[in-house]
């Protein structure tokens, strides 16, 4: 398939073929990841900064960014649900990377 931005593809209200419908969402998944690894800078910045490995895991950070998740998403349409369980699960995929870089710290 070939990569595309959001900018060249049909609007999903005009599409009219399953190509064009196939070409916007392999376009917005190469946006989408290629944001997600720009996130995944800052969870490695953030096990760079913080202090001790105890607080690497923070509930209630976690809980803050699972809510506003989920409140874009119900502002923009999107599954609210769905919203909740995929960044639950992002959260804690990033947490446990940050333990791994944490753990892989310089400890000199």
């Amino acid at each position: 398939m070939t990569d595309i931005t959001a900018s060249k593809a049909v609007p999903a209200a005009e599409c009219t073929d399953m190509a064009q419908v196939r070409a916007a969402i392999d376009g917005l998944d190469t946006l989408i990841v290629s944001l997600l690894a720009e996130r995944m800078r800052y969870i490695e910045a953030a096990a760079r900064i913080k202090p001790a490995r105890d607080t690497v895991r923070d509930e209630v950070r976690k809980a803050e960014v699972v809510a506003h998740a989920v409140k874009v998403a119900n502002d923009r349409g999107f599954p609210p649900k769905l919203a909740y369980r995929l960044y639950d699960m992002l959260v804690e995929g990033s947490i446990a990377h940050e333990f791994d870089v944490f753990d892989a710290r310089d400890p000199s």
